[in-house]
């Protein structure tokens, strides 16, 4: 066999590793499960792994002699950017959503402890929302697309947004802790969050959230329509809807797109 061969022989080899190692567990992987998921013999996924680790992307772990992947690989692909952001991943859903449905349509994406308006298509009817405009701001909690973003949250993160924007929500009159927790096991349980009516007299919405392939919440598409648009009758064909693009939009979210970091980056040059 030419050195050229060998060398072509070995990256498919290598990529299945790497990739067994993106699916073992957070604290790595043992020599012997790495050889049994890819099918070669441990001699051989020894000396990938040691090729692996001389170029930085592999480390072992030197307590448990866990292999797993390493900082400087997640750097690489961060570094690698994302070919289209969140931003214009979704914009075709919500051009299908705005039409099918005659409402405006949000994208809200999380931005700490808020959820910034990233995107909207603007329906006939003239409403007010919480985020306003594209770039608009709001605490996860506050509207239905907020609200859809943080009940979705892990739960450790989740309880660390709810102990910070307590105080802020209980800005707006009608918040406390006991109602904004039944809320979100509400959304929890139905998988949306819908008010035919809410805080803003006359406006109803409804949102669902954009789960990325780890289950995370990192946006939502939102309706924003006035209260008699949004009846019951009505209300599950719009969820369907939503819940059809949020799962289409889902996997094919880049995990190191720039726009779910900085997002306030990704609109100075955002249409209205």
């Amino acid at each position: 066999m030419t050195p050229s061969e060998t060398a072509t022989g070995a990256v498919p080899r290598l990529f299945a590793l790497i990739r067994a190692l993106a699916d073992a567990p957070s604290e790595g992987s043992r020599v012997t499960q790495l050889a049994k998921s890819v099918g070669l013999t441990q001699a051989t996924v020894h000396r990938l792994l040691q090729s692996l680790m001389a170029e930085g992307v592999v480390e072992q772990d030197p307590l448990s002699k866990l292999y797993r992947l390493g900082v400087d690989f997640f750097a690489l692909a961060a570094r690698a950017g994302n070919p289209g952001d969140l931003r214009t991943l979704c914009r075709p859903a919500l051009l299908r959503l705005c039409g099918s449905l005659g409402d405006t349509i949000f994208l809200l994406v999380r931005s700490g402890f808020d959820a910034v308006c990233l995107d909207r298509s603007e329906g006939p009817f003239p409403i007010r929302s919480f985020s306003g405009d594209i770039g608009g701001r709001i605490a996860l909690g506050v509207g239905q697309g907020a609200m859809a973003i943080l009940a979705f949250l892990p739960e450790a993160e989740r309880e660390e947004v709810i102990r910070f924007n307590l105080s802020r929500v209980r800005e707006y009159g009608v918040f406390d802790e006991v109602y904004l927790r039944t809320e979100i096991e509400q959304v929890r349980k139905s998988g949306y969050a819908g008010r035919n009516t809410g805080l803003l007299e006359g406006m109803a919405g409804v949102a669902v959230p954009i789960l990325d392939r780890e289950g995370r919440a990192v946006a939502a598409l939102s309706v924003g329509t006035i209260s008699d648009r949004l009846n019951p009758e009505r209300m599950p064909t719009v969820v369907s809807l939503l819940k059809r693009e949020a799962e289409a939009i889902g996997p094919k979210i880049h995990p190191f797109d720039s726009t779910l970091r900085r997002p306030a980056q990704r609109l100075s040059g955002a249409a209205t």
